[in-house]
């Protein structure tokens, strides 16, 4: 059923309790009212009507006595019947020719002495009109109350139905919005009642749909263009190899650029496979308690040839502090960003890394002093395939800092930048405390890597 005609079924269910409860407390109140009344009516009679005839037995006698006793009854409603009898023979009934009454009626009984003598005295009033006012009331409530009920229920009918327009228009308008027509609003009611604040928030809903379909469709489309490009490169490679016969050296010239378009393309699915597994929420990060100061020299380790091919001075600052996470993701998260500052340092210049422990979070501080990131672009430089400009555009895919914010999300860390172009980039961590430290800071370590002399990358060498 819908909800109008639950509403209504509920109102009508209710209405009619509230009305049969209603009803029966104000005929019974009114019968109990009115039998009371009665009751004292006649006790009160016959109480007149016993000192009356103390009264005047004191004084008269006889036929007297009769004759005053039945002016007295004059004044009675002509529905009373008043018998007295005495044990010495004395009857008085008013009036003399009715010795009951027919239909519903109540009777006071007194026992009493006067001049030696015992009276009895019974005095009967019908109740039959307090009966009709009663069974007339009766036949009000039976026969209205079904009407009123019925008129209710319409009513509330047509206010439910009133009442749940909006809904409907909500309804039949929220119905044409699809995959196409995002960006279509609802219509929110003036009210300002509950109505308008679902109307508000499923604009906020369709918002939010219309802002996630379009970077998926911008993800779909810079990862397609971005697979373009290896894939058409190793086709071209390819078919060029095989037009006409070529040397060894050549073949195996083309074999490695086959070769490396496709350990790009590889790195790139992969990455877009971790940023589509943390996006729906599947990927299982197991966490285990680790020293991030050696997460940190490994990482470190790792990048020391980068930077003896850019001459670049890696310093560091570590505190050891235990935390709580995944190695190699926290390690792929501080590769990403020590990457980025060696490859857009200034050749010659420094790269910082610090650990500053914290009463509830460890901050790790990544510092470079390059190029930097202008304003314009410094909101954007976490989204998918976002790159600045051709200075710090290289062979990477736009991924590395998407990725890195999904880490950090996973371990419960938040990464914070502060750039200005000329002057360098400073990327922050902060993580979660997983434990305390092991000790007390052990003071600036620094790595020297000097190029001295070498002719190929297995020629570098580093000093720590």
């Amino acid at each position: 059923m819908s909800i109008r005609t639950r509403l209504t079924l509920w109102y009508g269910a209710v209405l009619t309790g509230v009305l049969a409860l209603f009803g029966g407390l104000i005929f019974f109140s009114l019968q109990n009212r009115l039998l009371s009344e009665t009751d004292r009516e006649l006790e009160g009679t016959a109480e007149r009507f016993q000192n009356y005839f103390l009264q005047e037995n004191a004084e008269e006698s006889g036929r007297h006595l009769i004759s005053e006793l039945r002016e007295f009854c004059q004044a009675l409603s002509p529905a009373t019947l008043v018998e007295l009898r005495g044990r010495n023979g004395f009857v008085f009934r008013h009036p003399d020719d009715v010795r009951r009454i027919n239909g519903p009626a109540k009777t006071v009984h007194h026992r009493f002495g006067s001049e030696g003598d015992t009276f009895e005295l019974d005095l009967t009033t019908s109740t039959a009109e307090t009966m009709h006012t009663l069974r007339l009331l009766r036949i009000l409530l039976f026969s209205l109350t079904p009407l009123v009920i019925l008129a209710a229920s319409l009513g509330g009918a047509w206010l439910s139905r009133r009442a749940l327009k909006p809904v409907n228009d909500i309804t039949e308008a929220a119905r044409i919005i699809g995959i196409e027509n995002l960006s279509q609003r609802l219509s929110v009611p003036p009210t300002g009642d509950e109505l308008a604040k679902l109307t508000e928030v499923l604009n906020m809903m369709f918002a939010r749909l219309e802002g996630a379909v379009k970077t998926l469709s911008q993800f779909v489309g810079d990862a397609s263009h971005e697979l373009r490009t290896p894939i058409a490169v190793i086709r071209t490679t390819a078919e060029l190899s095989l037009r006409r016969t070529r040397s060894p050296e050549s073949y195996r010239a083309s074999l490695e650029q086959i070769t490396a378009e496709a350990e790009r393309m590889t790195q790139l699915v992969e990455d877009l496979l971790t940023l589509a597994r943390s996006d729906a929420h599947t990927a299982e990060v197991p966490m285990a308690p680790l020293e991030i100061s050696e997460l940190l020299e490994e990482v470190c380790r790792e990048m020391s040839g980068l930077a003896e091919v850019r001459e670049i001075e890696i310093q560091t600052e570590f505190a050891p502090q235990i935390i709580r996470g995944n190695r190699t993701s926290l390690h792929r998260l501080f590769l990403v960003l020590l990457d980025n500052a060696v490859k857009y340092s200034n050749r010659g210049g420094r790269v910082l890394v610090r650990v500053i422990a914290g009463a509830m979070h460890v901050r790790v501080s990544v510092e470079d002093f390059g190029s930097g990131i202008d304003e314009q672009s410094l909101p954007h430089i976490f989204k998918r395939f976002y790159r600045v400009d051709a200075a710090r555009t290289g062979a990477g895919h736009g991924l590395g800092l998407s990725l890195a914010e999904s880490i950090a999300k996973a371990h419960g860390a938040t990464i914070e930048v502060e750039s200005s172009p000329g002057r360098g980039s400073r990327f922050e961590v902060a993580l979660p405390l997983g434990g305390r430290a092991l000790g007390a800071p052990s003071g600036n370590l620094q790595l020297f890597y000097v190029p001295s002399g070498f002719t190929d990358s297995s020629d570098k060498e580093h000093i720590i």
